[in-house]
């Protein structure tokens, strides 16, 4: 398995886009998405997209972005839209990309990272502190997370 930056294969860019508005969006929502993946391509610091790649076979995604959540734009940077695709869930690949984001991170000079998530017991057994609750927009309780770097 590969973890690579987005912008090293941006033919992936569209299948990205689809993950990401089908495992977090709305019926509305492609064109969001769409922008996001597109802005990670300009090579900017943040955001970032990185997949994961089985040979030549898209296997997952995550990005490094400014913001995740608009109710706490004081936090940043944020570990985002993770995905792994269903043939290699519970296999370790949600944890390899978290690690390679944290690493990234720490390169880069980021001293903390954070994430939200809508469930529990996942992000807790990779080392995320559990911080406090937010809303996600318009009005979605969720849990916000941090690490030290």
């Amino acid at each position: 398995m590969q973890i690579i930056n987005l912008t090293e294969r941006p033919e992936f860019a569209e299948a990205v886009t689809d993950w990401q508005w089908q495992a977090f969006g709305s019926e509305n929502s492609r064109e969001f998405f769409s922008s996001v993946v597109k802005s990670c391509l300009t090579g900017a610091d943040l955001p970032q997209t990185f997949i994961a790649l089985d040979g030549e076979r898209l296997a997952g995604t995550v990005g490094l972005w400014r913001c995740d959540l608009i109710s706490r734009q004081d936090l940043t940077p944020w570990l985002a839209a993770l995905y792994v695709d269903e043939p290699y869930r519970s296999r370790g690949l949600g944890q390899q990309l978290q690690k390679f984001v944290l690493e990234h991170s720490r390169r880069s000079g980021f001293r903390e990272l954070y994430l939200y998530a809508g469930f529990t017991g996942y992000y807790e057994r990779f080392g995320w502190k559990y911080i406090g609750d937010a809303l996600d927009y318009p009005d979605k309780p969720v849990r916000l997370y941090h690490q030290s770097l």
